[in-house]
């Protein structure tokens, strides 16, 4: 008998193998259970309005209906489960935030990186999924980067800082590092609620600002929570710096 407190995944593949393969992984992580399976788009819609299950792991390429049509369908349901495309190929991963997918892992898909989406999902209800295509309730949004690797998502919540050195941005996050050729101007316009632009070359996570410093030498410089470490901010942003430090602090 299922735990109580688990949570149901319905996967949809249309080849039994990687449904079996699946399965496997999800069956080997405590608090999950595999409610049910799918094998194309409209099956998928009958099993989440028979079984209404909590996660869906989703392939794009299914036969008849696919399953980028059926998270078009799925995100406007009253209570639409959370969404992690399993898939083999990397070209969809811009559209599958389109549709508010909450992960997306490249075929074969590693238990590591299972575990990692599943718990990411059980981060995300269904009251916030259904609010996504609206205003900004404070959800995790995700930066899909290709990398020799693969589609890299990356928590926007999670980017210490972004610096850019030549043509590249390299992203520093709680996670690590990741290279990219956004530039930090497109990262700057895309999350301005996220990312703040501290020097020419840097943009900082507000999340995770504590302070403005002034070093011995006159120079300004944020100092980042939980020693993080610090950095330079330039004269020409020093200003718009100290304004969104009093936004934060009214009164």
């Amino acid at each position: 008998m299922a735990d109580a407190n688990s949570r149901s995944v319905l996967i949809a593949d249309d080849e039994p193998l990687a449904r079996e393969r699946i399965r496997r992984l999800v069956e080997a992580l405590p608090a999950y259970e595999v409610c049910g399976e799918a094998a194309d788009g409209e099956e998928v819609l009958t099993k989440i309005a028979q079984q209404g299950p909590d996660i869906l792991l989703l392939d794009i390429r299914m036969p008849g209906m696919d399953g980028m049509e059926a998270a078009e369908r799925i995100a406007a349901l009253e209570a639409p489960p959370a969404i992690i495309f399993c898939t083999a190929y990397d070209h969809y991963a811009i559209q599958a935030f389109d549709v508010h997918a909450v992960a997306y892992l490249l075929k074969p898909v590693r238990r590591e990186a299972l575990a990692e989406a599943l718990k990411r999902a059980g981060r995300v209800n269904r009251v916030q999924l259904q609010a996504l295509a609206g205003q900004d309730i404070g959800t995790p949004e995700q930066l899909a980067i290709r990398t020799h690797r693969g589609t890299e998502l990356i928590d926007i919540r999670g980017i210490l800082y972004c610096e850019a050195d030549q043509k590249y941005v390299t992203i520093h996050h709680v996670r690590g590092e990741t290279v990219t050729d956004y530039t930090l101007k497109e990262l700057e316009n895309a999350y301005p609620q996220h990312l703040l632009r501290i020097h020419r070359h840097t943009l900082v996570g507000v999340r995770f600002i504590q302070a403005l410093l002034r070093n011995g030498d006159g120079q300004n410089a944020i100092d980042l929570t939980d020693n993080h470490g610090r950095l330079p901010v330039s004269r020409r942003h020093t200003a718009s710096v100290r304004q969104w430090l009093k936004q934060q602090r009214p009164g």
